[in-house]
């Protein structure tokens, strides 16, 4: 393979663990994976399979919930680089890409022509293309775009034994054609005809017909009332016929305006009931369900509540989409609808929106249904297995409620019933016992149930999400023998050696063999964890088990999460990749590729790069934490050995940054003398590209004892604590001074603890859980009496207060200084806004800023108190949904990350960055995301918010007034010269003023010592 493929050939035992699985209930470890680097290479990579008579898989984003992207094969991953569109054609509203494109990527370059591929799972951040036609894909505006079967137009297709042929419809001329020049390609258009003439009554009488027919081979596509349609009968085949290695496409005008309807009513039966009604009288674009069950869940776990605070009145509601040339057209539609219903849009249970934003959020609460539904506040397991049925929508209301008496019939109530209602489409997730042998026959007997019960409909198995090995067993309940026997043939016919995705579809393995879980897991005993894992019944393993594989961690913009996936394009380096791998690491089963436990390279080389953003932590729809994982893997994985140099060096800073106070200047000499800091570097395992951070001669707390303010009483309900972080105490202590005077300047009387303290944040971060634990114990005797007395902890390092609020009460949830602790700290934004006289006004600035959330902020602490209280400030901030800055602490730091670092930062924070006006400010309250734009060369300095507002105190002033700048440099007292000329100008370019004390909030210096 390695000889003759251009690609990346994987067989080592991490790759095969981390391809494992799907978003699906069932497990399969891979032979190996091959990462072609283009089209031909993938082809080839089969080739060299079918002479050694190995399985194939194609696989696109992994999310198939019915088992079809995990099988005991070669995985051919098309993802990382057969991702291209090739070309489009406008006026015929057609184009040509290659299947490892994600749908919201290629609807991003067709924006420029208006059009778009219509149907959009709600996997549409991360599912591809050739995914999509793997499963024939549906999505909400499958109801006015059709299914991918109904978009494609032709297929560049790949069989096992070589054959590689562009298909389509198939005009009778073309097919004698075809025949006529023989050969492989003409023996299967003979088959193919045969097939369909053979059982062309069945394939009529016996093919569903529903909006909404996945399951089974698309026969009926080979009808002669159809075309003979080869492309569209080979699309759902789930990779058990072809490899597809093009498509063509066609296209969809994207709509200039949309308006959303959301209907209220007292239960999901009556919604149900309404949908024929509804349709009767408009033809909307979407037409979607959700109910009481999973609202109920979102309030739970505090996810869209924006969205539920603007449902009408109901305990379920159907949202309708309407789109036209206009606002007006679109908005008339929904308001024809509401006249024809008899329904006001000012009655309760009524509202219609044309706000873009708003209706997104809606939408995006209803595409969430799988990550809200998956682990429930009540800690019971859901899953996959009848997730997908479907029936004509004038039957759904009764089917719903066959469908809830036989939940209760088994024992699975409180499931939710949600889906694309205006075809008819059911989602829903069951807490199946899948882990005793009599929960596992349970869940077989009722998937057999439910199976004659849509059957008895006249629906459908799946609605959207294929049969892999979740229903291909079943699909003879559906279609009955003969039809079953001609999907045989038609297998038989591509693949007669059964080596294209075998197991699913056509003579599938029993819907309960190769569970991810099953009777036969069994996990190695429970381990004494550093972290207790609160909401995770105190289990490492029940954590880890949180990813369901939805696979969201693999989507290419907005949010945070993941930024080494984005940076690599590599499954190992997902979220979920990981979250395999530590599955695989907790030993449950024999066929393991991970064996090593705790001891695990495969598991440490997948966790290296991971940033600990914590972004998954509110990004993942389950709330998988992977730098929470990773500090306690890396807490076991070193326990009694030597770690890494940056463990040490960048671990222990915090105490290498207490002792520099014994010499700053020398100590910011020797890590920057060109020899000297060289070999440094090298010694601490710091990158050679990365620049150390200098010492402030001055820290932020001997500034404070020279002032020489008494400490407020902690009772005194005016009183707050500022937290001295090490980086705002040790490096930058003009962010804490200027958020002294912000706080006073509110009314505040501060308290600053009176000796060095620290969150243990570097100590989290790298693993070393044990010592972070004893400083966090020193941290909570300190801060006892503020705790005490509910004073405010007020913190200016994001990710500090971040582990205050987060990493300290999972570490030590039984702790009550621990939980006071995470209820009084706050941000300075939080602190100002709530805390704050309600007379008082943020100083006024009155100038444009390109912001950028800290990743732990975004993940738990929220930024929406910094965006008002910057609107209140006047500041115009562009607030970034650009992801992670790339440089995350000690990551970006070590040795071999920097290219890395480097490239997530490119992916969206630093261009925006350096195309931020001259004029406007660029705000970070992250040390890491500072540090990252000034070493960045973007010939920008980012401050902090604390600074901004301090500007307002201080007013501006003429960029060019001599005796300020004259002033300017009396007050810098810098490490030298050309410091102190780099801070002015800093300033200078930064803000496009300067202020009293801009260079000595750059420099960190009072007085001139040059």
């Amino acid at each position: 393979m390695r000889r003759r493929v251009d690609g990346e050939v994987r067989f080592d035992a991490g790759s095969r663990g981390a391809y494992s699985t799907d978003g699906s209930n069932y497990r399969q470890v891979p032979i190996g994976v091959v990462v072609p680097r283009s089209v031909g290479a993938g082809a080839e990579a089969i080739a060299v399979c079918a002479e050694y008579g190995l399985p194939v898989l194609s696989r696109g984003g992994g999310t198939s919930l019915g088992g079809q992207c995990t099988n005991h094969a070669v995985v051919i991953d098309w993802t990382k680089y057969c991702n291209r569109l090739l070309s489009v054609d406008p006026g015929n509203r057609t184009c040509v890409a290659e299947p490892g494109i994600v749908l919201d990527e290629l609807n991003r370059q067709l924006s420029s022509y208006g059009l778009k591929f219509g149907p959009k799972p709600s996997t549409h951040g991360q599912c591809t293309l050739g995914g999509m036609i793997g499963n024939n894909s549906c999505g909400a505006t499958a109801q006015a775009y059709g299914k991918t079967a109904d978009n494609v137009r032709r297929l560049e297709v790949l069989t096992y034994d070589g054959l590689r042929c562009w298909t389509g419809p198939t005009s009778r001329e073309e097919y004698e054609k075809i025949l006529a020049t023989g050969g492989r390609r003409g023996e299967l258009y003979r088959g193919m005809r045969e097939i369909a003439d053979q059982y062309m009554a069945d394939i009529r009488t016996g093919f569903p017909h529903i909006p909404r027919r996945v399951s089974g081979y698309n026969l009926d596509s080979l009808l002669p009332e159809n075309g003979f349609n080869v492309a569209r009968a080979l699309t759902g085949s789930e990779g058990t016929l072809v490899a597809v290695l093009h498509a063509e496409l066609e296209l969809v005008p994207v709509p200039a305006a949309e308006a959303t309807l959301v209907l209220g009513y007292p239960d999901i039966f009556t919604a149900a009931d309404d949908v024929p009604r509804l349709l009767e009288h408009c033809e909307p674009t979407m037409l979607e369900a959700i109910d009481g069950r999973m609202a109920q869940l979102m309030r739970e776990q505090h996810a869209y509540l924006d969205s539920l605070d603007r449902f009408p009145d109901g305990d379920s509601w159907l949202l309708l989409q309407f789109t036209g040339d206009s606002e007006q057209e679109a908005d008339d539609a929904a308001r024809r609808l509401l006249r024809a219903i008899d329904r006001s849009e000012h009655n309760a249970c009524v509202v219609l929106s044309d706000d873009p934003a708003r209706e997104e959020e809606m939408l995006k609460a209803r595409e969430a249904g799988l990550g809200v539904t998956a682990r429930p506040p009540d800690d019971r397991e859901t899953w996959e297995g009848w997730e997908d049925s479907a029936v004509a929508p004038d039957r759904l209301g009764g089917y719903l409620r066959d469908l809830e008496s036989l939940f209760t019939e088994f024992g699975y109530q409180l499931s939710s019933l949600y889906g694309h209602f205006g075809q008819g489409c059911v989602h829903t997730r069951i807490p199946f016992d899948l882990r005793s042998a009599n929960g596992v026959a349970e869940f077989r007997r009722f998937v057999e149930r439910a199976a004659d019960l849509v059957a008895s409909y006249g629906g459908s198995l799946s609605g959207e999400h294929g049969d892999g090995q979740a229903r291909g067993e079943l699909l003879v309940r559906m279609f009955g023998e003969p039809l079953v026997r001609a999907f045989g043939e038609l297998k038989a016919l591509f693949d007669p050696d059964h080596r294209m995705n075998p197991g699913k579809v056509v003579r599938p393995n029993p819907v309960d063999a190769d569970l991810r879980l099953g009777a036969r897991w069994r996990p190695d005993g429970p381990t004494t964890t550093y972290f207790r894992y609160p909401h995770d019944e105190g289990s490492f393993d029940r954590a880890v088990l949180r990813c369901v594989g939805i696979g969201q961690c693999r989507s290419h913009s907005g949010g945070v999460m993941c930024p080494s996936y984005r940076g690599t394009l590599e499954e190992e380096h997902s979220t979920r990749g990981r979250a395999r791998l530590l599955f695989e690491m907790l030993g449950g089963h024999a066929d393991s590729p991970v064996s090593d436990g705790w001891r695990s390279v495969e598991v440490r080389d997948a966790l290296d790069l991971c940033l600990a953003c914590k972004g998954c932590k509110s990004d993942c729809p389950v709330g998988v934490d992977m730098a929470t994982y990773k500090a306690e893997f890396l807490a076991h994985h070193y326990a009694g050995r030597l770690r890494p140099a940056p463990h040490y060096a960048l671990g222990w800073l915090p105490l290498w940054a207490l002792l520099s106070r014994a010499g700053p200047r020398a100590a910011n000499a020797v890590l920057h003398a060109p020899l000297l800091a060289a070999l440094g570097k090298r010694l601490a395992g710091v990158d050679a590209e990365r620049q150390a951070p200098l010492f402030a001669e001055q820290p932020f707390l001997q500034w404070w004892r020279e002032r020489g303010m008494p400490q407020p009483w902690p009772s005194d309900p005016r009183t707050v604590v500022l937290w001295p972080d090490t980086f705002s105490n040790y490096f930058h202590p003009h962010i804490a001074q200027a958020a002294v005077r912000v706080l006073e300047d509110a009314g505040f009387r501060i308290a600053v603890p009176a000796e060095p303290v620290c969150c243990g944040l570097t100590w989290i971060s790298t693993g070393q859980l044990g010592v972070a634990r004893r400083v966090l114990r020193r941290t909570l005797r300190v801060l006892r009496p503020w705790l005490e007395a509910g004073t405010a902890i007020v913190g200016l390092e994001p990710s500090c207060t971040a582990v205050f609020r987060s990493d300290a009460p999972e570490m030590m949830p039984e702790d009550e200084d621990v939980r006071r602790l995470a209820q009084q700290t706050m941000t300075l934004a939080e602190a100002l806004l709530n805390r704050a006289p309600d007379d008082w006004q943020p100083p006024g600035l009155a100038r444009t800023a390109t912001v950028q959330p800290h990743c732990h902020q975004h993940a738990v602490l929220g930024f929406d108190a910094d965006t008002e209280l910057m609107r209140r400030a006047g500041i115009i901030a562009d607030v970034l949904d650009a992801g992670c800055c790339g440089l995350a602490g000690n990551f970006g730091f070590e040795r071999g990350h920097h290219e890395l670092s480097m490239r997530i930062g490119e992916l969206g924070l630093l261009p925006a960055v350096r195309a931020t006006a001259p004029s406007a400010l660029v705000i970070a309250d992250g040390f890491s995301c500072r540090t990252q734009i000034e070493q960045a060369a973007t010939g920008r300095r980012a401050m902090h918010l604390a600074e901004a507002l301090a500007m307002g105190l201080d007013g501006p002033a003429p960029a060019d007034h001599p005796e300020k700048l004259g002033a300017l440099r009396q007050q810098s007292r810098p490490a030298d010269a050309r410091l102190a000329a780099a801070a002015a100008a800093a300033a200078v370019a930064a803000t496009g003023t300067v202020t009293a004390s801009a260079v000595h909030r750059l420099a960190g210096r009072r007085r001139n010592h040059s």
